[in-house]
């Protein structure tokens, strides 16, 4: 079993996004930590870049404010190194392709190797392009996570048959935030998934109440929340950690229990 399956060995999983760097990263630790210590199966840490096409208002704005703070990708290694030191959960990246291209993709492979994180989750790559870093990634035991939305409609099986780690099953079309209302037929999704593979899903772009969160992670493996944690830390600034933690512990709640 991969580190990243791991974090769904016990039942349903929850696992949050959060920005590195937002509001620095000293925040960002205590808030991982926080996340961690109250129910997150798994973390997926954002690295900043200046034109992230995946995300919403709220999490743009993470981003640019990060940047601003003189966030790099090195710093964001630095940290997860400093991270590791206690916060023994699987982690993955979400960032995006230039990121990669730009740090180099086996040195990028090989730093998470060392930091370890698990997985990369790179919304702006295609399925069609994903040999582009597969091979590095697959020498330093790195999982590309495969993403399948509402327009996945007949590769989802293609993707699900190639895919590892976990997949991350976009709920909606659109950039994520929160919504009122999912209405993609996830379990659809979900039962073309099952019969190609048995590597778990998780659903994540527009959940953040705990009802959304159960109701997904019912129809899948867990839940995924980014927007919704990004506006906790956006309202207590430095003072965010004991906010979160309390959210986290909600959400982990209702997907234990669904």
């Amino acid at each position: 079993m991969s580190d990243l399956r791991r974090a769904f060995a016990d039942g349903k999983a929850f696992i949050p996004f959060i920005t590195c760097g937002f509001p620095d990263l000293e925040t960002t630790g205590k808030v991982v930590r926080a996340a961690a210590e109250n129910g997150a199966d798994l973390i997926e840490l954002g690295i900043p870049f200046s034109d992230p096409t995946a995300e919403g208002p709220v999490i743009q704005g993470a981003n640019i404010r990060a940047l601003a703070g003189g966030i790099t990708t090195d710093k964001v290694f630095e940290f997860v190194m400093e991270l590791r030191r206690d916060v023994k959960i699987p982690l993955v990246f979400m960032t995006y392709a230039n990121v990669v291209f730009s740090y180099g993709a086996e040195r990028f492979m090989a730093r998470c190797c060392e930091t370890g994180v698990g997985g990369i989750v790179i919304p702006d790559l295609p399925y069609e392009e994903k040999d582009e870093f597969s091979a590095v990634a697959k020498q330093y035991g790195v999982d590309i996570i495969s993403l399948i939305a509402p327009t996945s409609a007949n590769r989802i099986a293609m993707i699900s048959k190639e895919a590892e780690g976990f997949i991350y099953i976009v709920s909606s079309l659109g950039v994520t935030g929160t919504r009122t209302e999912i209405k993609t037929d996830i379990g659809d999704i979900v039962r073309t998934i099952r019969e190609n593979t048995s590597v778990p899903c998780a659903v994540g772009f527009g959940i953040s109440t705990p009802e959304q969160a159960a109701k997904m992670a019912s129809l899948s493996d867990g839940a995924i929340i980014g927007s919704a944690i990004i506006k906790i830390i956006d309202k207590y600034g430095r003072d965010a950690a004991p906010y979160v933690a309390e959210y986290v512990k909600s959400i982990k709640e209702a997907v234990r229990n669904c």
